[in-house]
Formats: structure tokens, C-alpha cells, sequence
């Protein structure tokens, strides 16, 4: 008979977002070991790829992309940049960290639509064809650009962080970074970890269960920053053609083998708009959609 496992739960804030780590260890103090080097390595890319701290490397690549420079990049760093790169290919250029930009426009917390004027002069600086990605050089032709690596790096930690425990021994937990999960192996008793969907349009409701033995999961949604102008709901999420919302679907959730994987794809299901519920079909990762008449779908 093996050896009586012990459940803990540790909450923190990181990257802007509550975060949660629990799991089932031989002890506390191994619990509280792997929680330290979790919450450690979450503030060290938090640290390093915030488009907030003046002083992270993003910002430091940022100053470069404002003036039109190149700048060498680390090997992590690069590795993400290459992530990027093939979501950008693979979503036809929907997917593209350079179109951060456009929240100079978009301001959420003010309930008033942008000036199209200024959107589409920010257009002229959003493209990732438009920059040089030579590992481990990145070089900025058109200056004014700017990179937002918000789309990957809470995912990459969450999976980094699942490492982190196998690496320990923990066999059995979840991550929870602001919502983007990752699961490491079946609950002790072989059952899943059960998940809940947030329903789109109705507040403390869920709109599915997902149940997961082992990867990671991630929504992206409508609801989670939007402004509404009359009956006109205006997402957070915006496409980097036209410098405007989405439309069409609320809410889209896909499960993949990382956290890194399934956040991406969930985020160009949104970037679809009515080719989405088509392209998340044919990715084949287990997922499920809502649009915005309310039907759902998935697999």
C-alpha cells in the first residue's frame, strides 16, 4: 500500500492575475519547496517580460523597436520569439505579438470607441513580417514597433511551473495562472481534475466541465475586458489586420498537451471569428466553443 499523500493549496498574485498551485505530496515542507520555486520563476518572467516595468527586457527591446535597431536575444527569449513566429504562420497572421501596439487606441477602461484615424496609423507599425527574426537577432526596420508577448508568457510559465514539480517528484497537481492551467498527472485516486468553463454571458456560471488527466488549458473570451457602446459588446481581443474586435465567438476553450499550446489556439479559435469553430475542428485538441447567439459547439 503506498505511502498516504497530502494535499496542499497555496494562492498568490503574479503577472496581474490570482494564482494558485496545489497538489498532493509526501509532506508540507516539499509542497512548500515546490510552491517557493514556482512562485520564484513566475516573478522571474514576470520580471523579465512585463511591457510594464521600465526596466524588464521586453521593455528593453521595446526602446530598440521605437527607434528602428536590432538587439540579440537570449536563448529563452528566442525560443519564444520562434513560438510566435509559427503561430503567425499558422494562423495566417492573426496571431501576431505586434499588435500590442493597438492598445494605445483601445482603452478599456474608458467605455469610448478609439479614433479610426488613429487605429489605422498604428496599423502601420503592426506586422511581424514587417520585422527581421534572424535568431538570436531581431531587428526593426520600421520604427514605432512594439512586441506583447501577453499571449504567451502566463502559458510558458505554466508550463515551465509543471516541470518544476515533476522535476521535485509531484505527481498529481495543477497550476493555475490567472486562468491558464496546466495539470501534472490524474488526481491520486486516478480520477481527472475537473475544470469549470465560465460562461460567457452569465456572471458565477459555468458553461461546461472539462475534465483533465494531464496537459494544460486555457479560454480565451469576450467577457474577460471588454466596453460595451449601446447593445455593441467591443472584446479585448483584436484583430491585427483591421485594429478592431473580434466578433462572432464569446468564448473558446481548447485542451492540448501545454498550456502554451492550448492558449494559442484558443486565441486564434477567437481570431477566426466565423471560420474559427472550422479551424479548432480540424486542430483536433479536445475543445469547446460559444458564439455570440449563444450556440455551442466542439470536441
Amino acid at each position: 500500500m503506498g505511502k498516504k499523500l497530502s494535499h496542499f493549496r497555496y494562492r498568490f498574485k503574479a503577472m496581474g492575475s490570482p494564482c494558485e498551485v496545489q497538489g498532493f505530496v509526501s509532506s508540507h515542507p516539499e509542497g512548500e519547496a515546490i510552491v517557493q520555486k514556482i512562485e520564484t520563476d513566475v516573478a522571474r518572467l514576470e520580471q523579465r517580460y512585463s511591457r510594464y516595468r521600465p526596466d524588464s527586457l521586453l521593455s528593453k527591446i521595446n526602446l530598440v523597436a521605437a527607434s528602428g535597431g536590432e538587439i540579440e536575444v537570449d536563448e529563452e527569449t528566442a525560443g519564444l520569439f520562434n513560438y510566435a513566429a509559427t503561430c503567425y504562420q499558422q494562423s495566417d497572421g492573426l496571431f501576431d505579438i505586434t499588435s500590442g501596439v493597438l492598445r494605445k487606441a483601445w482603452r478599456f477602461d474608458h467605455g469610448e470607441l478609439p479614433d479610426p484615424e488613429l487605429i489605422s496609423k498604428l496599423l502601420e507599425t503592426v506586422g511581424w513580417e514587417k520585422l527581421n527574426w534572424n535568431p538570436p537577432i531581431i531587428k526593426f526596420p520600421l520604427p514605432g514597433m512594439e512586441i506583447d508577448l501577453g499571449g504567451v508568457v502566463k502559458e510558458y510559465a505554466a508550463d515551465r511551473a509543471a516541470s518544476l514539480c515533476e522535476a521535485a517528484g509531484m505527481r498529481s497537481g495543477l497550476i493555475n495562472l490567472g486562468g491558464d492551467i496546466r495539470v501534472v498527472g490524474e488526481r491520486p485516486d486516478g480520477s481527472p481534475w475537473i475544470i469549470g468553463i465560465q460562461h460567457p454571458r452569465k456572471s458565477g456560471q459555468l458553461l461546461q466541465n472539462m475534465e483533465v488527466y494531464q496537459g494544460g488549458i486555457a479560454t480565451s473570451g469576450d467577457y474577460e475586458r471588454c466596453i460595451m457602446v449601446g447593445e455593441e459588446r467591443y472584446s479585448h481581443i483584436l484583430n491585427p489586420r483591421t485594429g478592431w474586435p473580434v466578433k462572432h465567438l464569446s468564448t473558446v476553450c481548447v485542451v492540448g498537451d501545454f498550456c502554451l499550446i492550448a492558449g494559442s489556439s484558443s486565441t486564434i479559435g477567437m481570431l477566426k471569428e466565423e471560420d474559427g469553430p472550422a479551424w479548432l475542428k480540424n486542430l483536433g485538441l479536445p475543445h469547446i466553443w460559444m458564439d455570440s447567439n449563444g450556440q455551442v459547439g466542439g470536441l
